[in-house]
């Protein structure tokens, strides 16, 4: 009878050890391929990078992290499939992604049903991590620089800088562009300034004639502009092919690189907030850089997307930051362990000292990014004071977070 009992609890061990054993599987989810994919892929491989580290490590609770990658296409349909698809065969325990603002609104509403968390690594809409808020609970999370952070900067730069006074805006049609220019409407109000011109484009224009002809003859000094590369390229060989180069001051997108690479010499000194600029100005970053490059090795050694591969790469630090602290993987458990992260988190970005809270599931505050330039097909810090904050940002960021608020506004 003892050898019976021996038995059952040998297999009731072997069987909770198996249970322990499976992987914790990871959503990924963005655009791999078209307009939007320099984004997506970099974000995808900086997600690649951060899992094989820790799982390299020993994983987390004793199991390794399992990424599903999905390509959304950038496209609203394809996003809330895969979400549907992620959720009801594959059981992730969290996804991570979205690229494009559209797709995670569309998309991100199955998962807050489900209780299973989302960390948005890039899309910046303002509204992302509100659409919830009304909600008991909100499993939408973020760690990229949302608009209301961003447009304020831009307006900063055009406005207070460097003193232009007359502006247009340029922005795309997607819910991305709109919420964008939004913002930037609300940002140069507060500045007692009235765009000269507001123009729309659409997603595959290449000809942006018609609305460069209309911000120039109401005398823009600057164009400032909310869309993604493709588009924003065209807008830069559509001043040069008009003879009329003004700045272009815009979102953090003006640093993708097939914006870069299809602009060419019409795309440089664009300026654009950004949370990660290539460069080793700490050793996290540096580390960070190095591994990409020996990893992925980009054309030219450059990132296609800076910030989309650093903040894809702190994400899954995050997440797996909390689903240990969780001591498992069900949903509520992760997102209150989110809310309410013990052990600072060191990322590429920053070190992210309890970035979360019930009411504020932001992480990036707008001491982080610094303002970015296109110089020689790169994007460099625009000025030095700013590449100096970044060699200390990792310092700063070790205080709580309404401490550096708090510092900032003194």
């Amino acid at each position: 009878m003892t050898k019976h009992i021996w038995t059952a609890v040998a297999l009731a061990a072997m069987a909770w050890s198996a249970q322990a054993a499976e992987p914790i599987k990871i959503g990924v989810s963005g655009p791999f391929t078209g307009g939007s994919s320099s984004m997506g892929v970099s974000m995808r491989d900086g997600v690649r990078l951060a899992a094989e580290e820790i799982n390299k490590a020993g994983g987390v609770l004793g199991r390794q992290l399992l990424l599903v990658e999905r390509d959304d296409e950038a496209k609203n349909e394809r996003g809330v499939q895969i979400a549907q698809e992620l959720i009801n065969k594959e059981k992730v325990v969290a996804t991570v992604g979205y690229i494009n603002t559209g797709v995670a609104l569309a998309s991100q509403r199955f998962y807050q049903d489900a209780k299973i968390p989302v960390m948005n690594n890039v899309a910046t809409g303002s509204a992302i991590t509100l659409q919830f808020k009304s909600a008991p609970e909100n499993y939408i999370f973020r760690n990229s620089a949302h608009d209301s952070i961003q447009a304020p900067m831009i307006v900063e730069e055009a406005i207070t800088k460097r003193g232009f006074k007359k502006v247009a805006i340029l922005a795309d049609s997607t819910n991305y562009g709109q919420l964008g220019r939004a913002d930037l409407e609300a940002a140069l109000k507060l500045k007692g300034i009235t765009p000269v011109a507001i123009e729309k484009f659409n997603i595959k224009d290449v000809d942006m004639t018609a609305q460069l002809l209309k911000a120039k003859e109401a005398g823009a000094e600057a164009v400032l502009t909310y869309g993604i590369g493709p588009e924003l390229a065209q807008i830069a060989n559509g001043m040069t092919k008009l003879g009329w180069k003004v700045p272009m001051i815009g979102s953090w997108t003006l640093s993708m690189a097939n914006y870069i690479d299809n602009a060419g010499p019409g795309g440089e000194g664009a300026r654009m907030p950004q949370t990660f600029i290539q460069e080793p100005t700490t050793p996290k970053r540096q580390s960070f850089i190095i591994n990409y490059l020996r990893t992925f090795n980009p054309k030219n050694s450059r990132i296609d997307s800076p910030v989309s591969a650093a903040q894809g790469y702190d994400s899954v630090y995050l997440l797996a930051a909390a689903i240990k602290q969780a001591g498992g993987t069900e949903g509520p458990k992760i997102k209150a362990a989110l809310e309410d992260l013990k052990t600072p988190v060191e990322g590429v970005v920053t070190t992210y000292n309890k970035p979360f809270s019930k009411a504020d599931h932001e992480a990036i505050t707008a001491n982080i990014p610094v303002m970015g330039e296109v110089k020689g097909q790169r994007v460099v810090y625009a000025y030095p004071e700013d590449f100096k904050k970044a060699s200390e940002v990792r310092v700063k960021d070790v205080n709580a977070k309404g401490a550096i608020e708090q510092k900032k506004r003194q």
